[in-house]
């Protein structure tokens, strides 16, 4: 039994040794075609030269969207379409120039062929990646030794940090239990209605929706919201609230005012602060509450009181959140990293698997077409919510089109699927100074990585495993 695990053991190194040996042969070959060099160069020129040509408004914010969001941006782009390319032209080049069917005369399985150029692409993208954070994280600090002491303050406290979010709990049930019983007081009222069911429901609901985001001319709207564990670490830290309303109409100012109330109404430990002028629609403002006002159980009572003569509307998903202090921004940037690097082993996956059955052409086409596709979740999203491919308004069951039928419901599958992968999007949060928690980073490293990166593979290696290379050969 001993010399047989034995045996096994010196099989499986020899596996990972065949494995390794192609990784190497990929560094190689990007090293010897200049590729390793010449992204390394545009990644560094991304990273400084952005920010010298843009130029910040003077703000924290300004600067740490320059900083942040333009040069982790630029950087994810021009990864993912150098990891397509690398992907496509590695093996389907080594394919049509009759050098793989070097490696296939040795006693080493196309699989491990495969996973060998994956890994080896991946670890090429780990290490550009790592110079490419460097220099931003370098950047950061050094260029916010620039701004002046109130703003480091400020960027030190609200962006340069990784804060957690609280939010009022989910009223989807409130709202539905509403929907019902309006619904059904107006087919009792109407009981030969004849309009679809689901369409009328569906416009009952988006009116009570927006009762409970409405707060009408001096009225108020309260919000419970549970900090949760995070209440045991919170003691005596200041806290953040991120507010953004809408409005239909414009004040004549060009900013709207209100009153805040926050702590616990049913304590002492409640506090009015001063009206907040200036407060522009449709935007995101940020301002410090003072620390303790919680209850021991870490509920937060904010109350708004609207002193406009004019309706305001919280929207349900982003229009109150409470931020607090959860950890470094060094840490939070590494995590941030990695599920930028998951996403690029799936591009890896994707142009090493068009490449196995595809001429080089025609599997970078198809790699880029599909990151297009994956680029255009927001009008997918749009055509599925107004259910039409050819008209610019919903249509009801009776005008209903054939094409409609047939591609609304496979637009909601690939939009299904794309919300797996993209609702993972940790350049937004850094810039905003949200935490991108080890949870987060490790389901996306499964969802991304081991569930479609493996999908992928698996397609890849079985269509590569079936190749005939002699026909790709006289092709």
């Amino acid at each position: 039994m001993f010399v047989y695990w034995e045996k096994l053991e010196i099989e499986d190194d020899i596996v990972v040794q065949k494995i390794f040996a192609i990784t190497w042969l990929t560094w190689k070959a990007a090293i010897r075609f200049r590729l390793f060099a010449v992204v390394a160069a545009l990644l560094v020129l991304a990273v400084v030269g952005l920010p010298l040509v843009v130029k910040d408004d003077g703000t924290a914010r300004g600067f740490a969207q320059i900083i942040l969001t333009y040069t982790l941006s630029a950087v994810t782009i021009l990864l993912a379409f150098s990891t397509l390319w690398l992907s496509c032209g590695t093996l389907a080049r080594d394919i049509e120039e009759c050098q793989i069917q070097v490696l296939a005369t040795k006693p080493i399985g196309r699989w491990q062929i495969w996973l060998g150029k994956w890994f080896g692409i991946a670890s090429l993208n780990a290490a550009l990646l790592v110079l490419a954070g460097a220099c931003i994280y370098g950047l950061l600090e050094w260029r916010a030794t620039k701004l002046p002491l109130m703003e480091q303050a400020q960027l030190r406290q609200e962006l340069l940090v990784a804060r957690g979010s609280a939010k009022e709990g989910d009223l989807s049930t409130y709202i539905d239990q509403d929907t019902e019983t309006i619904l059904q007081n107006r087919l009792k009222q109407n009981p030969g209605i004849s309009a679809d069911l689901n369409e009328v429901r569906n416009q009952i609901r988006e009116q009570v929706k927006a009762d409970y985001e409405l707060v009408p001319p001096d009225n108020m709207r309260r919000w419970d919201i549970n900090l949760g564990m995070a209440k045991d670490y919170l003691r005596d830290k200041p806290l953040q609230l991120r507010v953004k309303f809408e409005s239909a109409d414009h004040s004549p100012l060009g900013n709207f005012v209100g009153l805040w109330e926050i702590g616990n109404p049913d304590t002492t430990n409640f506090v009015m602060l001063p009206p907040m002028p200036g407060m522009a629609p449709d935007t995101f403002h940020e301002f410090t509450i003072p620390p303790n006002l919680y209850s021991d159980k870490g509920m937060l009572t904010i109350v708004f009181i609207n002193q406009n003569n004019m309706s305001l509307t919280f929207p349900l998903q982003d229009g109150m959140e409470v931020l607090f202090p959860q950890g470094s921004f060094l840490i939070n940037f590494i995590r941030a990293l990695g599920i930028i690097f998951c996403w690029l082993v799936l591009l890896a996956a994707i142009g090493l698997m068009a490449a196995s059955f595809l001429s080089f052409p025609v599997a970078a086409f198809f790699s880029i077409t599909m990151l297009l596709v994956a680029f255009s979740s927001g009008t997918l999203a749009e055509t599925v919510d107004l259910g039409s491919v050819t008209t610019g308004t919903t249509p009801t069951a009776a005008t209903r089109s054939l094409t409609d039928t047939i591609f609304i419901p496979i637009f909601k599958g690939m939009l299904a699927v794309l919300n797996l992968v993209e609702k993972f999007s940790p350049i937004d949060a850094l810039s905003t100074g949200r935490s991108v928690p080890w949870s987060e980073l490790a389901a996306a490293f499964g969802q991304i990585v081991v569930l479609f990166g493996g999908l992928f593979a698996v397609i890849g290696i079985f269509m590569f495993s079936r190749r005939e290379l002699a026909a790709a050969q006289s092709q």
